[in-house]
């Protein structure tokens, strides 16, 4: 008999990652916290730490661990292991997605837990807003944009956003459901014209999978937590460890944690 994924806990999908399980995680464990993974070398934390705190909306951290660290008081399994999809950087360029990164790992590699709007899609269901990647069993499509983030120290580069198509009599209340969760990106960035934050073809995403945007619909950009990924290209940073964007750590702490009214 299967078993339906959003079922399952953080402890039951880890194993199954850690076994050779790679999808995105959307719709899985019902109920918890998914979050984005990067990893900086320590001599970067402060300026990684002050990079999100002048751009909390893309990168609210929820999660730090110590130098060489491969769990937090929020992810007690492997950080190493336990992601569905890792990718791994040198000097700001992509150059490995890998299924585990325990030779990767470094000593001096800080870990970052950085927010998930899969975190408020369960509360926008349940207002009637649906979430098409859900429906359709892929990646949210997620974007970079020509909207620069506040730059840190060596770190600097553009918002990346997730995009989810909402009927135009809806918007309102996507857009107030998701602002109750202000720590997990909140409400919107952009809403409508998709060329205003240069987004040149929706059915182009940078991240993820595209999805359809149909008559009477409206698409809806959130930013994304695969923000600094896109940091770490465009500041050239030598060593650096993320998720596949759009496969997540699923954290031992709960949505509503995350809720506020």
């Amino acid at each position: 008999m299967s078993v339906d994924v959003a079922d399952l806990t953080p402890a039951q999908a880890r194993e199954r990652f850690r076994t050779g399980e790679r999808v995105p995680t959307a719709g899985w464990c019902r109920g918890w916290t998914q979050a984005n993974l990067i990893a900086v070398p320590a001599r970067l934390r402060y300026e990684l730490l002050l990079f999100a705190h002048h751009n909390p909306q893309a990168c609210p951290v929820l999660d730090v661990g110590e130098p060489g660290a491969w769990s937090t008081a929020l992810f007690t399994g492997d950080l190493r292991t336990d992601l569905p999809g890792y990718r791994l950087y040198r000097d700001g360029r992509p150059v490995a997605d890998l299924d585990e990164v325990v030779e990767e790992w470094r000593a001096d590699l800080v870990p970052f837990l950085i927010g998930c709007s899969f975190t408020f899609e369960r509360a926008l269901l349940a207002a009637g807003v649906p979430v098409r990647h859900l429906e359709l069993g892929t990646n949210v499509p997620m974007y970079v944009t020509n909207v620069p983030c506040e730059a840190s120290g060596s770190l600097s580069g553009p918002l990346v956003v997730s995009m989810r198509p909402v009927p135009e009599e809806l918007v309102k209340t996507a857009v107030e459901v998701s602002g109750r969760y202000p720590r997990v990106h909140g409400a919107p960035v952009h809403i409508g014209d998709p060329a205003a934050i240069g987004i040149g073809d929706l059915a182009r995403p940078d991240f993820g999978d595209p999805v359809e945007v149909r008559a009477g619909e409206v698409p809806l950009f959130w930013a994304c937590g695969v923000t600094p990924q896109a940091a770490i290209m465009a500041s050239g940073v030598d060593y650096a460890i993320g998720h596949l964007p759009g496969h997540m750590a699923i954290l031992d702490v709960r949505d509503e944690d995350y809720r506020l009214v």
